[in-house]
């Protein structure tokens, strides 16, 4: 790469406070700038921060092992709140001689992020966010590395396909199914893949309830599933109201055979930390986090999952995060597989060599590998992006059940006791 915008030097580096420290830093030497959009005031925090962290620890090991020919990486951090701010982060980071721009957790947040980067001429390069609007938008310098909403959902249909169905002692045609979610994009993307999934297995009987997720109103969400006695449901939220649900569901007294939630809301710590024994026996569809087979990762991507998981640790004094994790995996694409091979900082060179970068399932830390599509309705999401079922199994305790080379455990507690 050329390096000419390192004679104006580097601002300090602001990395999450909560989680590493705020840090300055002067780096010798050509300095290659990458922006980065994150909410990280309330209510995301500490989640976005978890994902920035883990893209923070992948600029680290990359300016560490010399890794871009002597040029190191700098990361210029905007806090973004708000969907209304994303167009001011943007244009401030484009007249920093940004270009390539990270971020950014929320889908909502990463929607506007990605219209208004791009806009400006940048690469945005999504490291969290799964709504499916985000992707296919003929956006060519727009890249997502991890699971798109389709991608989640589709994995909770199969899943109650291939293995809810069987152990009910139902065919996909003789099931009924009810999908509960909320009224935003990114629920929807989910709920959207869920029912496109079950609907090419032959799921006939599908109702639906969607309700506001900052005012949920349960009673008629409640009053419908009762009315359609499904045999599965399956729950498309965010962490506080698919808490809020699922104590209202027990609440009722009400009952299904399987109990899915199609997203990553349901198997992160905040949702069995809350619900205790009634979290028991809830699938959840997410990308992996730290408890997945190792086996399933390549020996080199195995090597770079320990070395990333030491770095956490030692940052934050326990195991990586699912947030944290796919943020490193996200960044770790971008830094190390395709800015060495862009021959240049410019956004076009950037985007040309990640859409030419092809890597085998197991190659990243999460489990993925690397294929962009080119076809204009999922224009850059990633092909071989990972996600996995996971199961409470006890209380405050979870493990990945499906597919098979990602399990940690099997399926049980299908059906649901009474």
């Amino acid at each position: 790469m050329t390096h000419a915008r390192s004679a104006c030097g580097v601002a300090a580096l602001v990395l999450f406070a909560t989680a590493c420290g705020s840090v300055a830093s002067q780096p010798s030497g050509p300095v290659l700038r990458i922006g980065a959009i994150f909410p990280l005031g309330a209510p995301n925090q500490p989640e976005a921060g978890q994902e920035l962290l883990g893209v923070t620890i992948a600029k680290d090991m990359v300016n560490s092992d010399n890794l871009a020919g002597g040029t190191r990486l700098a990361l210029d951090v905007r806090d973004v709140d708000t969907v209304a701010a994303a167009p001011g982060a943007a244009a401030s980071l484009r007249a920093d001689g940004v270009a390539a721009v990270i971020g950014a957790y929320s889908s909502a947040l990463s929607i506007a992020a990605s219209t208004a980067v791009a806009a400006d001429g940048m690469v945005y390069w999504e490291s969290g966010a799964v709504a499916d609007q985000l992707t296919g938008r003929g956006l060519p310098l727009v890249f997502r590395v991890g699971a798109d909403g389709a991608d989640l959902g589709g994995n909770s249909g199969r899943f109650v396909v291939e293995q809810i169905a069987p152990r009910l002692g139902a065919s996909p045609s003789s099931l009924r199914a009810f999908l509960v979610t909320a009224d935003d994009a990114y629920a929807h993307s989910v709920s959207d893949g869920v029912r496109a999934a079950l609907r090419a297995s032959g799921v006939a009987a599908i109702d639906e309830a969607t309700y506001d997720p900052f005012a949920p109103q349960w009673s008629p969400v409640l009053d419908a599933i009762r009315t359609a006695a499904p045999d599965v449901l399956l729950l498309s939220s965010h962490i506080p109201d698919g808490i809020a649900f699922r104590r209202a569901f027990v609440a009722s007294g009400l009952h299904v055979r399987a109990f899915i939630g199609t997203s990553m809301a349901q198997c992160m710590s905040p949702f069995g930390d809350a619900l205790g024994a009634d979290a028991v026996g809830v699938f959840a569809s997410d990308r992996p986090e730290a408890n997945f087979n190792p086996g399933a990762l390549s020996g080199s991507a195995r090597s770079l999952y320990d070395r990333f998981a030491a770095a956490w640790r030692q940052r934050t004094g326990t195991p990586p995060t699912e947030e944290g994790l796919a943020g490193f995996s996200a960044a770790w694409a971008l830094f190390h597989d395709v800015l060495p091979r862009a021959g240049g900082e410019s956004a076009t060179a950037i985007a040309s060599a990640a859409r030419a970068l092809t890597l085998p399932e197991g190659s990243l830390p999460n489990g993925a590998g690397v294929q962009f599509a080119t076809s204009s309705g999922k224009l850059g999401q990633n092909l071989r992006a990972a996600a996995v079922i996971w199961q409470w199994q006890a209380v405050r305790h979870s493990v990945v059940v499906w597919p098979a080379d990602y399990a940690t455990g099997a399926i049980t507690m299908v059906p649901l006791p009474v």
